[in-house]
């Protein structure tokens, strides 16, 4: 059989190149880059300046605006309702969260790769490993701070806890050797996303539990700056907001986060002060099934006995300005300042949390984590800037302990 030739075209002779590039009017474009994330920065820029709030359509940008704020109102009403409910109910709401969160972020990698094979016992596996870590974690928070009785039954289990542990985690890793197929890459990969998803989530979940158990203020108030700083992030960015902070979350704004950070500094201040003035808040919990409606006494730890400090000649001028009379002294409870530190923690650090898993998103080509909040994505959009807030919020808790 002859081989049968064929000229090509003047156009079909400008697209060919050579193997390694391919031309473009504007710039070159390398193959092995073509399913690459980078963008050229002409087009990164505009990207940019096209998903900013202050850019977008007015009625879509109302219509958006709408919906979160009907949805944060129920959802910050919700949360009022449970902490009133009693600590039993905020540690359930907890536990129900973190669930929802690993859920979630288990889904997204087991989603992305349904076309290649499936790791035999794949969701189960992920579930018992859940269990045994809620197991461990949780096992140990009732140990240190006896929010349960232990009769003759659980005594058992409370001190061989961490061997009982050990010995659930070892039944679960042999399992998984046990179903390795012959994609072992694939799998290997997806067990270290477990155990990737188990750190950041269900670690830092206790540590959460633990420092409602130190007193719920330890609680309330991180969340709540943590929620002020990012409605108030929203809402400077979404009037004032013209200078992108980050490629890696476009909608974010200069304006945006300068506004935030004054902002939750001086809700930061207020606010703490607010909620001192409760035993419910600063005691202890010493019994789950309690509520905001009982009694509560103890021994206040020294950063809620309120102290008189005076006034240097400055805010003498600006109290007397608003105030319309002589103010010299002020009385501020202690931990009024160290929430300061805690509003500088949220609005500086936690946000990167929220960039990670931004970083993720983009990772796995999806817009958010879930449906399940209109106007907000999943339950981990809504929770993503508390991943080091809380561990950090650990370590000044430990602080407070030792030094007051």
């Amino acid at each position: 059989m002859s081989k049968v030739s064929r000229r090509r075209s003047r156009p079909e002779l400008e697209k060919t190149t050579s193997d390694s590039t391919l031309i473009n009017e504007n710039y070159i474009i390398n193959p092995d880059t073509l399913n690459s994330d980078k963008q050229p920065e002409s087009e990164s820029t505009e990207v940019n300046n096209n998903s900013l709030l202050v850019n977008q359509p007015t009625a879509t940008k109302w219509k958006n605006w709408y919906v979160r704020s009907v949805m944060s109102i129920v959802m910050v009403s919700a949360f009022t309702g449970i902490l009133t409910a009693g600590p039993l109910w905020v540690v359930i709401l907890v536990i129900l969260i973190q669930t929802m969160v690993y859920r979630e972020v288990i889904s997204i990698a087991y989603n992305y790769t349904r076309n290649q094979d499936r790791v035999p016992w794949f969701r189960s596996m992920n579930w018992y490993l859940l269990g045994t870590t809620n197991y461990f974690l949780y096992g140990e928070s009732i140990i240190q701070y006896r929010t349960v009785y232990l009769d003759q039954y659980l005594l058992p289990l409370a001190q061989h806890h961490r061997f009982i542990s050990f010995m659930l985690y070892c039944i679960g890793f042999v399992l998984f050797v046990i179903n390795l197929k012959p994609s072992y890459r694939y799998q290997l990969s997806m067990f270290a996303w477990t155990h990737m998803t188990l750190y950041l989530v269900i670690f830092t979940s206790h540590f959460t539990i633990n420092n409602i158990f130190e007193g719920l203020i330890w609680f309330v108030v991180p969340v709540s700056l943590v929620i002020c700083n990012d409605v108030m992030a929203y809402i400077f960015g979404f009037f004032f907001g013209r200078t992108p902070l980050i490629q890696l979350s476009p909608k974010k704004t200069w304006e945006g986060f300068m506004g935030a950070l004054i902002s939750t500094l001086i809700f930061a201040f207020f606010f703490t002060g607010l909620v001192a003035q409760f035993p419910y808040m600063t005691c202890p919990v010493n019994q789950l099934t309690t509520n905001a409606f009982a009694q509560h006494s103890c021994s206040p730890n020294l950063v809620f006995v309120p102290h008189e400090y005076k006034l240097p000649p400055p805010l003498i001028t600006i109290a007397r300005w608003l105030a319309w009379k002589e103010v010299r002294t002020v009385w501020v409870y202690p931990v009024q300042f160290h929430a300061l530190a805690l509003a500088m923690f949220a609005s500086v650090i936690a946000p990167f949390g929220g960039l990670f898993a931004s970083g993720v998103k983009r990772a796995f080509k999806i817009k958010d984590y879930g449906v399940l909040i209109p106007g907000h994505g999943g339950v981990t959009d809504r929770m993503d800037c508390k991943i080091f807030y809380t561990i950090g919020l650990k370590f000044a808790n430990k602080f407070l302990q030792v030094n007051f």
